[in-house]
């Protein structure tokens, strides 16, 4: 069974964990390797025994303990070639990089993981679809505007991580930052807006969506209540009771989640055998 805990999102760190009973990866490392390690020993995973970290890209708040984590624990970093070329010149050591391609999945023990490109203004960002057997998981963070590469990318997942950055009124209103800064927000390399999320769900919801989780969310210009509600909205009609849509929060760790419900009736994810990276 596959099962997702955030241990952080938000513009000061991100960090995720995702897991069966054979493998653990770190969705980013974000935060601080401090708080990554408290953070994993209380929802009971050993940093120690972390499969990989898998990075969506080079910003710091998606890659602020990555050095020294894989550093302390010798943990194997997966990454684009871009992606590597942007943080690894910040490492004091030479970590265990695994090259992903873009649209190339690869096998990491009883996991099939596929990369794919999004649009935001980092080097060579990626979101991700993470498969074991019985679901999929799709994880988007940052990313500036809906693809159709996206769409066909996270159809079918049964939990959607996505970012909701930021409510368009409360962006507009914020006096806080410059125009400059809210022009790269709502830009097509930006963040997604709560109005973008919501029409990325209905595009994607099925009868087998379990839960929506909702991350990135800006502490001055989103919260919660209303992200949420622009999901429930967006659902409504379409098995909206049944879906579960919860914010991450950037300060604690979320309990251990199911990817997809137990009691559902999937049918089963099978594929070729493949060569790990």
């Amino acid at each position: 069974m596959l099962h997702l805990t955030v241990l952080g999102s938000g513009s000061s760190g991100n960090c995720a964990v995702v897991s069966t009973e054979r493998t653990t990866v770190l969705v980013d490392a974000g935060l601080s390797a401090k708080q990554i390690a408290l953070r994993l020993e209380a929802g009971g995973f050993n940093p120690s025994t972390l499969d990989g970290i898998l990075l969506t890209h080079e910003h710091g708040d998606h890659t602020a303990g990555l050095e020294i984590v894989t550093r302390k624990w010798d943990i194997p970093i997966y990454a684009t070639p871009l992606t590597r070329e942007s943080v690894e010149d910040s490492f004091r050591h030479r970590p265990r990089w695994r090259m992903m391609q873009t649209g190339t999945p690869f096998e990491l023990n009883d996991l099939r993981i596929e990369c794919f490109s999004v649009p935001h203004d980092a080097a060579d960002p990626v979101g991700f679809a993470i498969h074991d057997h019985e679901s999929k998981l799709g994880f988007v963070s940052d990313v500036g505007f809906v693809t159709n590469l996206m769409r066909d990318r996270l159809q079918g997942s049964h939990t959607l991580f996505l970012e909701a950055n930021y409510d368009t009124q409360l962006l507009e209103a914020d006096t806080k930052r410059p125009w400059s800064t809210k022009q790269r927000i709502s830009s097509r390399h930006g963040h997604l807006s709560n109005d973008q999320a919501a029409e990325l769900v209905a595009a994607l919801a099925h009868q087998d969506l379990h839960q929506v989780v909702l991350g990135h969310l800006s502490e001055d210009c989103n919260d919660p209540t209303t992200a949420v509600n622009f999901i429930r909205r967006a659902l409504a009609g379409n098995c909206s009771q049944e879906v579960e849509i919860w914010c991450a929060d950037r300060k604690n760790a979320s309990p251990k989640r199911e990817v997809a419900r137990r009691a559902t009736t999937r049918q089963v994810l099978t594929w070729e055998p493949m060569l790990p990276l």
